[in-house]
């Protein structure tokens, strides 16, 4: 008789300009939801989402980072020891891609060698129709530089929409799938070693089983 195998922790953090949508992925992911008008992250959230992916079961400990200038300097606290990172940005705010940048940067140089980072650039459902002569499309950072980008510094790329849930799950089974089962399975110990913040610390992963996403979702 053979038993599945035990969900391996990945300690996954969220960097990005405030008002890109980091929150809204997440909240898309743990329970599939969306709220249009969601209030600011202070200081950071807490979530976890187990994702099946062929046949491993990898268990997400998200810290959803504020993304207000005043609580950059703490970001350090939250992807130390992170095996994954989601750099977000706002496919309409050319300000925020440049903020990423300096995201992707300060990881490559504090976070962890091995860390596992996605660029994603989100809000796509403002720009899924617009075609290439479009003068008043609302896109700013074309699909061209988001993936030189992503090529340049060897990250994953996705476009989402948290609104519509466009790649959303792509994103985490992409991720998922660059860990290795070492990685991820010897990491159960540091995946929830954050900073000691319950005063923004949220745990949405309990009676949430039915949303849990898997390898179907491709």
């Amino acid at each position: 008789m053979s038993f599945p195998n035990p969900a391996a922790s990945v300690k996954l953090v969220l960097l990005g300009e405030a008002a890109v949508g980091k929150s809204s992925l997440v909240l898309r992911f743990v329970l599939n939801d969306f709220q249009e008008n969601k209030e600011p992250t202070i200081g950071a959230a807490f979530l976890t989402q187990k994702c099946t992916i062929g046949e491993r079961t990898i268990k997400y400990e998200i810290w959803d980072t504020a993304g207000q200038e005043r609580f950059a300097s703490l970001a350090p606290m939250y992807y130390r020891n992170a095996q994954a990172a989601l750099v977000v940005y706002d496919i309409t705010k050319p300000a925020s891609f440049i903020k990423a940048r300096h995201w992707v940067k300060e990881l490559h140089e504090q976070a962890s060698k091995d860390i596992t980072i996605a660029l994603v650039g989100n809000k796509y459902d403002l720009v899924e129709n617009d075609n290439d002569d479009n003068e008043e499309s609302l896109r700013k950072v074309s699909i061209e530089e988001g993936q030189g980008l992503a090529d340049e510094e060897g990250l994953l790329f996705f476009e989402t929409s948290a609104k519509t849930a466009h790649n959303v799950n792509d994103v985490f089974i992409g991720i998922g799938s660059k860990i290795p089962d070492t990685s991820a399975s010897s990491s159960s110990n540091n995946a929830s070693n954050g900073p000691n913040h319950e005063g923004g610390r949220i745990d949405l992963s309990s009676g949430n089983s039915s949303s849990q996403p898997s390898d179907s979702v491709h």
